[in-house]
C-alpha cells in the first residue's frame, strides 16, 4: 500500500484500512488484493478513540471501487473487524464499482454508510443507485451486500421510484 502518512499515525490508519475497506463482497473479487489508496488534502487520527478522519476531496480508491466525499471518517470500536464502520459525507458522495459480472454499479448519495459486519451499505438523503439503465430513487437505501437485498424507503409521503428495463432484466436472466 501506497500512503504518505507519518510514522507514528501509520500503524493505526493501515489497521483501519485493512478492517474497513477490503471486506470481499463489496468488490470484485480480484478487487480485494490491490493496493487500497486513500487521496485527501487533510487527514486526522485519534488515536484515543480509535478514528481516522479524511477531508477535503477524499477519493478511496482500491481495484474498481471509487469513492469520493468531501469527508469520510472510520471508526473502529473495540477488537474485531465487525465494530468497524465507515461514513462518507459530500454534496455527493459517489461510488462506483464493476461486479464480479463484468456490470458497473454506480450511485451517490448526501451520506453513504457502511458497517462492516452484517455488511450493510445505506445510502441516505437523496439517494440513488443504477446498474445500466435500471436504477432506483429514494432518501434512504439500504443493501445487505452478502444476501444482495435492497430496501429503500422515501420520507414524508414521498414515493420510491425505481426504473427496470425489461431488456436489461432478460440479459441477466437469459
Amino acid at each position: 500500500m501506497k500512503f504518505k502518512i507519518k510514522k507514528p499515525l501509520q500503524s493505526l490508519v493501515i489497521a483501519h484500512l485493512v478492517f474497513v475497506i477490503s471486506p470481499p463482497v463489496l468488490a470484485l473479487k480480484s478487487d480485494v488484493n490491490q493496493p487500497v489508496l486513500i487521496n485527501s488534502l487533510k487527514q486526522s487520527v485519534d488515536m484515543q478513540h480509535n478514528v481516522s478522519t479524511f477531508t477535503y476531496d477524499v477519493v478511496i480508491q482500491q481495484g474498481t471501487i471509487d469513492i469520493r466525499a468531501a469527508q469520510v471518517v472510520v471508526t473502529h470500536l473495540g477488537d474485531d473487524q465487525g465494530k468497524t464502520y465507515i461514513e462518507a459525507f459530500g454534496d455527493p458522495v459517489t461510488f462506483y464499482q464493476i461486479q464480479d459480472s463484468g456490470k458497473p454499479v454506480k450511485g451517490h448519495a448526501q451520506k453513504l454508510r457502511y458497517d462492516v459486519f452484517p455488511q450493510l451499505l445505506t445510502l441516505t438523503g437523496n439517494a440513488y443507485l443504477e446498474q445500466l439503465d435500471s436504477n432506483v430513487k429514494s432518501d434512504s437505501i439500504t443493501y445487505m451486500l452478502q444476501h444482495q437485498q435492497i430496501k429503500a424507503i422515501s420520507d414524508k409521503g414521498k414515493h420510491v421510484t425505481t426504473v427496470l428495463v425489461p431488456s436489461q432484466m432478460q440479459e441477466k436472466n437469459g
